[in-house]
């Protein structure tokens, strides 16, 4: 019977109770968790509060350039609970397990980044360096596309959202136009298969076998070969 988990960032509290133990200083942190979203959203005001790090907060765009890097942790009930064990890690405390993850806090993002606007590809490239993105988004529309401070409820959130994935999109797809003709040949000389060449090509974006294998199959794409591929095909692949 698998054991029922809650998972959630620790309020302050129990992070500077956690950290005053300096238990801590020797953890090594496993997931990279980066915020993302447009400027000026509060980005920064999370990763403080998850990370009891003081950083640079201000209520207009671009108050971030460099990425904030910290560790926050994730809470949830340790085993030892379920199964009745007494035991000292000391990642535990009290039958609640700290599970450490490293939190980046990226640069806003504006439209067009993937074109060189606002931060362009720096913003890009310094999320990808994450395994999960947390999209920060200004409910209250209190704050245009831009980033810039209006009044509340006179932008849509929805539109932050959208133009957020499409510049995760365009950027990707671009990466695909620049080596689809090397990768094409590489194919065709060495014979190997087009999951495996896209796989070894873009794993530095931290692409996965399975990922790309899943996409192929569902785009009816297995077995079209790369030299055949149009425009479209790129632009469904991207996204």
């Amino acid at each position: 019977m698998p054991v029922k988990t809650n998972i959630w960032l620790l309020r302050t509290s129990q992070v500077k109770n956690f950290c005053n133990t300096n238990m801590h200083k020797t953890i090594i942190v496993g997931m990279q968790i980066g915020l993302f979203g447009k400027a000026n959203v509060g980005k920064s005001t999370f990763f403080s509060a998850a990370t009891q790090t003081s950083v640079k907060i201000e209520n207009f765009p671009f108050t971030t350039i460099k990425p904030n890097v910290g560790i926050a942790y994730v809470n949830t009930t340790c085993a030892c609970k379920h199964f009745k064990i007494e035991h000292s890690n000391p990642l535990c405390m009290s039958g609640i397990r700290f599970i450490p993850v490293k939190l980046i806090d990226v640069a806003g993002l504006v439209p067009g980044a993937h074109e060189g606007k606002g931060l362009g590809n720096q913003f890009l490239d310094d999320a990808r360096q994450a395994e999960v993105l947390i999209h920060v988004v200004d409910i209250s529309g209190s704050t245009d596309i831009q980033g810039q401070s209006v009044n509340v409820g006179t932008h849509d959130p929805r539109e932050d959202i959208k133009f957020a994935e499409e510049e995760f999109d365009f950027w990707f797809k671009q990466i695909l136009e620049r080596e689809w003709q090397k990768l094409s040949k590489e194919i065709e000389k060495t014979k190997i298969k087009l999951v495996d060449g896209i796989t070894d090509r873009f794993s530095g974006l931290g692409v996965k076998v399975n990922h790309v294998h899943e996409v192929l199959q569902n785009l009816g794409l297995l077995t079209k070969k790369p030299n055949e591929w149009d425009d479209s095909d790129l632009t469904k692949f991207a996204q």
